[in-house]
């Protein structure tokens, strides 16, 4: 039986019950409410001219958060509240601080990304309304990461993203979409059912494995930063649909005998906070350049890893740690060191019926020294040509446990076990480095494609394994502030 998808929406619960499971939120906006402030740019969530913001309930507490809103499918919306740039004005009339700002800082010029902004920056209003310090430097880039603009320049943004704190402000009243979202949570799996196609979202592992076998062919969604462009780009048709982030069960984030233990709906951002806790100075750097702000709130590390691309950033980092996948079916748990995972390019080692349950990423170990670095043309939402990431183990000056694992150099992420063989029981000096660095490239036959050269990869991939040794060689390692750009802007 067809549940109809229903969301807050201008003040009034909405209710949906004749669209496409993969009826994206953008199409419903612009098509059938005719609400066009919210612009189609890429179709990709690469622009953010599409930026809404989304109200999600999360342990009985509003969670506001900006999504792309073009590859976000309606039935995903069920239970939650959808806010516009159609939202931003005040009830007198006026303009919203954030708009304001924007308009006295002279920050549009076409105005077609002006709405993307401004519900990005909106975001940022809400969680620094309760703030007594304004919004820094480092915050409103990350907020703006995922937001292009092609002619206006980012300076009078960035200006706005200063000003609208210092302008009288407009409330915004939580308590009342809080309590209208409470009449939209469901205790049972929500079952949506339009144009040949049903949208799943079970509520329970349980639900999830039973659903998983009966429809073993069926896609499984998380949060659709991928699969979503399987529709908008590829017109794939994805048949039934299973979606996992309403599973509490894949939303655990804890530790445990020595591991990380993250569930496979946790999103990017609560997962990489949860990892860079444990390696801040290690992870920071790959967590602010994974893609952007919107992808981050709502693609899953889990989902990342499910996807096997070649160039997933996430993949060569737990690797390089030794983590494991956790697999799950209605015949019980499989667990598989990740590296072990992908068989060949975009293959794995999966059974039908079975999906990504969790994910183990080890805690530090005395003596280890890790270290990831991403290559890419853009520093922000960007795809890799290179990604590395080292992590050996140091007994005095002599090499324990070298694992080398490398994205972007083969058909997938995987280790380098020549280079690897070639500094294990031996000292960390240049003479070993050089040794595995040679190495690297009978371990790794790197194709050339529009990201970059074959020879680019290589030479790249072998200075990476010198500057981790430049950071971590026992005698005089190089500092932050040496080997980093933006170390001396930050500091």
């Amino acid at each position: 039986m067809s549940d109809p998808i229903r969301f807050y929406f201008q003040g009034q619960i909405q209710q949906v019950e004749d669209a496409a499971p993969t009826r994206t939120l953008l199409q419903h906006l612009r098509e059938d409410r005719h609400c066009t402030g919210t612009k189609e740019g890429c179709a990709e969530g690469d622009c953010g001219a599409c930026t809404v913001v989304i109200g999600e309930l999360k342990q009985g507490k509003l969670e506001l958060q900006s999504v792309n809103s073009c590859i976000q499918f309606l039935p995903t919306l069920d239970g939650k509240a959808v806010f516009t740039v159609e939202d931003l004005q005040q009830k007198n009339g006026d303009l919203h601080p954030v708009q304001q700002a924007l308009v006295e800082c002279h920050g549009s010029q076409c105005g077609f990304c002006t709405p993307g902004f401004a519900m990005s920056l909106w975001s940022l209003y809400l969680k620094k309304e309760d703030k007594t310090t304004p919004p820094c430097r480092k915050e409103i880039d990350e907020t703006l990461s995922g937001n292009l603009c092609r002619c206006t320049g980012y300076r009078p943004i960035i200006d706005a993203a200063k000003r609208m704190g210092e302008l009288p402000a407009a409330g915004f009243d939580r308590a009342a979409v809080s309590n209208s979202l409470q009449g939209l949570q469901r205790g049972e799996m929500f079952t949506y059912s339009a144009d040949g196609q049903t949208f799943y979202a079970p509520r329970t592992l349980q639900q999830l494995a039973q659903v998983r076998a009966d429809h073993p062919q069926a896609t499984i969604l998380a949060g659709s930063t991928d699969v979503g462009l399987w529709v908008t780009k590829q017109m794939r048709d994805l048949g039934d649909i299973i979606y996992v982030r309403e599973v509490d069960d894949l939303l655990h984030i804890s530790v445990r005998d020595g591991k990380l233990e993250i569930g496979a709906a946790v999103s990017l951002n609560d997962a990489y906070t949860a990892a860079c806790q444990h390696y801040p100075d290690e992870l920071t750097e790959m967590w602010q350049r994974f893609a952007s702000q919107p992808i981050r709130n709502t693609g899953t590390l889990g989902g990342s890893v499910a996807n096997g691309s070649p160039i997933g950033d996430s993949a060569p980092w737990m690797i390089a740690l030794g983590s494991e996948i956790v697999l799950r079916s209605v015949h019980g748990q499989r667990v598989l060191l990740l590296e072990n995972f992908y068989l060949d390019y975009m293959k794995k080692d999966m059974q039908p019926g079975e999906f990504v349950e969790a994910l183990h990423i080890p805690l530090p170990k005395a003596g280890q020294q890790f270290r990831t670095y991403k290559l890419a043309k853009r520093y922000d939402q960007d795809i890799s040509a290179v990604c590395a990431a080292f992590a050996i183990t140091l007994d005095g000056d002599i090499v324990r446990n070298a694992h080398i694992a490398f994205g972007g150099m083969a058909a997938t992420s995987r280790r380098a076990p020549l280079a690897e063989a070639a500094l294990n029981g031996q000292v960390w000096n240049e003479a070993s480095l050089k040794q595995a660095m040679a190495l690297l490239a009978q371990d790794y036959t790197p194709l050339t494609d529009m990201r970059a050269s074959n020879t680019y990869r290589m030479q790249t991939a072998q200075n990476l394994l010198r500057r981790f040794w430049l950071e971590t060689r026992t005698t005089a390692p190089l500092t932050l502030q040496a080997v980093n750009v933006f170390a001396s802007v930050t500091a």
